[in-house]
């Protein structure tokens, strides 16, 4: 009784196992998924740096083998989804050490933090998608693009909290000035070949991609402001809430 129970354990988790990545590939194209975690720590090294100093970067085309696009690890201008998924993590733990050395540190307060930061993500990528649409600009621009390009942000968000708890309000200011100004520079400069090559040889016009640019660098601007004000505080200013 004992092995025909595991054997009928086993046939209905290999069932369940099957659903599963039935389901999911009919939402999510695991293949595509993998192209954008195709990184190593050279490539991580490389464009934490490009998008902290961008303004020296030259070859802003993303390059292509055969009209396949080369994985991030042989691309440094490949988008990635392996930065803005550790720097999120990051983030919320650098968010959580924060506020508790604001003395303002609740599971409530940083879980709306955390919330915070991902609605902004998902908001951006939807006005992005129909910003898109409303402009048929077509090009080889996919939801995951969009999720890599908007989840760069957290690293400047990062390293601007941590200026402002070593420096004080001054240097968060300063950083955030500093980091949103290069994340504006990463995008345009790499915006601009990634709406010059479309698909079926179309060429876009050029006013809906521009206004698409402008967009976005106004996003770059205002976005990574919200979610990190509290970093601004020094550590004395702690809340009622705690």
């Amino acid at each position: 009784m004992a092995n025909v129970a595991m054997a009928y354990g086993s046939s209905i988790a290999s069932h369940g196992k099957d659903m599963v990545h039935k389901e999911l590939h009919r939402f999510v194209s695991v293949n595509k998924l993998k192209y954008f975690f195709a990184v190593d720590t050279a490539y991580v090294a490389k464009k934490l740096g490009l998008l902290v100093f961008p303004y020296t970067h030259q070859n802003w085309e993303v390059q292509y083998s055969r009209d396949v696009p080369l994985p991030p690890r042989q691309d440094l201008n490949a988008p990635d989804l392996y930065i803005p998924t550790m720097a999120f993590i990051t983030y919320v733990l650098l968010a959580g050490m924060a506020l508790g050395i604001q003395k303002r540190f609740s599971p409530e307060v940083l879980g709306l933090c955390a919330s915070t930061a991902l609605v902004w993500v998902v908001m951006e990528v939807l006005a992005l998608l129909l910003g898109i649409y409303l402009a048929t600009v077509r090009s080889d621009l996919s939801t995951f693009h969009l999720l890599a390009y908007s989840g760069y942000k957290y690293v400047g968000m990062i390293l601007s909290v941590l200026t402002g708890l070593l420096f004080g309000s001054d240097g968060y200011y300063v950083a955030l000035a500093w980091t949103s100004s290069a994340l504006m520079y990463f995008i345009v400069s790499l915006g601009r070949p990634l709406f010059a090559r479309v698909r079926a040889g179309d060429k876009p016009p050029p006013g809906p991609a521009s206004a698409l640019l402008s967009s976005r660098c106004a996003l770059c601007e205002l976005q990574p402001w919200a979610p990190t004000a509290w970093g601004a505080r020094p550590p004395g200013s702690a809340s009622s809430s705690t």
